[in-house]
């Protein structure tokens, strides 16, 4: 058995943790890329989500490369994603891709299900084992989120200009070289002590943007045309609620064991969308409630064409932008859309949030003149 697994940001650093650390032999495709997309536009749905076009090209890209079993997470609730795995096993299978598929999915009650899918990996490992690689494995994706959001504080505040992305990216590439949990988390460590030795402006004030939306599209760098990296080239802070790690905390493990789940976005949602209906949209309403309430700049919400709990909470995005007067813009993202509207789009925002900043600025300074 070679596995292979689809891409979503740095979830590959975290599955690799999990599989290097059950001794599974495994295939990581080729990162996304216009060849990726191209593959799976082939093959899937014209109406299918832009998440799982990509990932049947990463099915194939792996294919190609000797794999013959797919590891991917399964959902609940009324969302597509639900039954991806299933679509891609039998769009596969009709084009002549012979691949298993292993879902991982949220356990209702019984862990052992989902641990024997771990030991199913690994060829039988006892218990213990697998407990202590799914401890090990969640560290990473942790570790691995507190790095990024190093970077989204540090670009914006930069002396040199592409340093960050210089050492973020190379970190992206040498995590494929090393090997196991702990070699992972070594060099995690040592990229945040480069990041933390570059030159920053002390004295910065740079516009906070939060980014909210469908998960895919919100972490995937190639999906969103690395708008992480262009907002703080131009000098934003960024702030993003969609995490690895915590999906796997929220809707894996706490789903088994007997801890509090982080409802803050359901209560801050309620006067708004009172239930889950879905994918991200209870999330995406309560994150940009909780990010206007501290203060942010601006939200930007992305998500793929036809995704239908962001299509209803973009509905009521609007009542909320006039609630607490922050400005929202909307990023619709499928195979067909052009990088230099989009990129003309988030300019424009981000022109208008400093104009705004700087009117408030004024009207601050005026009323502590007196005048």
């Amino acid at each position: 058995m070679k596995i292979t697994f689809p891409h979503m940001g740095n979830t590959y650093i975290a599955v690799k943790a999990l599989l290097d650390d059950i001794g599974a032999e495994y295939v990581i495709p080729p990162l996304n890329s216009k060849r990726s997309l191209e593959l799976g536009t082939k093959y899937a749905p014209e109406m299918a989500c832009l998440p799982l076009k990509i990932n049947i090209g990463n099915y194939i890209e792996a294919y190609e490369k000797g794999a013959d079993t797919i590891l991917t997470a399964g959902g609940r609730g009324p969302c597509r994603f639900g039954y991806y795995c299933e679509m891609c096993r039998e769009i596969l299978n009709d084009n002549g891709y012979t691949m298993d598929v292993i879902v991982l999915e949220p356990p209702d009650v019984e862990i052992m299900k989902f641990i024997g899918k771990i030991r199913k990996l690994a060829g039988g490992l006892n218990i213990y084992h697998i407990l202590k690689v799914i401890k090990n494995t969640t560290i990473v994706a942790q570790r691995v989120d507190e790095l990024e959001r190093l970077a989204f504080k540090i670009r914006p505040r930069e002396l040199r200009k592409g340093s960050t992305d210089r050492i973020y990216e190379g970190f992206r590439r040498k995590v494929i070289d090393v090997k196991g949990s702990q070699e992972i988390l070594k060099l995690v460590e040592d990229t945040k002590n480069q990041l933390l030795k570059l030159e920053i402006d002390k004295d910065a004030r740079p516009l906070k943007i939060a980014i909210v939306g469908e998960i895919y599209t919100t972490i995937d760098s190639y999906t969103s045309f690395n708008i992480d990296s262009i907002l703080g080239g131009m000098g934003v802070e960024v702030h993003r609620a969609n995490t690895i790690s915590g999906w796997i905390i929220e809707h894996i493990l706490k789903a088994v064991v007997p801890f509090t789940k982080d409802k803050r976005y359901a209560e801050a949602a309620k006067p708004y969308l009172g239930t889950m209906i879905g994918g991200h949209a209870q999330e995406t309403i309560g994150n940009t409630v909780l990010y206007a309430k501290d203060g942010f700049d601006g939200i930007i919400q992305i998500y793929p064409l036809t995704c239908m709990p962001e299509i209803v909470a973009e509905s009521i995005l609007p009542a909320v932008e006039r609630d607490y007067n922050i400005p929202i813009l909307t990023l619709i993202i499928d195979e067909m859309t052009g990088e230099a509207g989009y990129m003309t789009r988030i300019e424009a925002f981000v022109d208008l949030l400093r104009k705004r900043r700087e009117r408030g600025e004024i009207a601050e300074n005026l009323v502590l003149s007196g005048n």
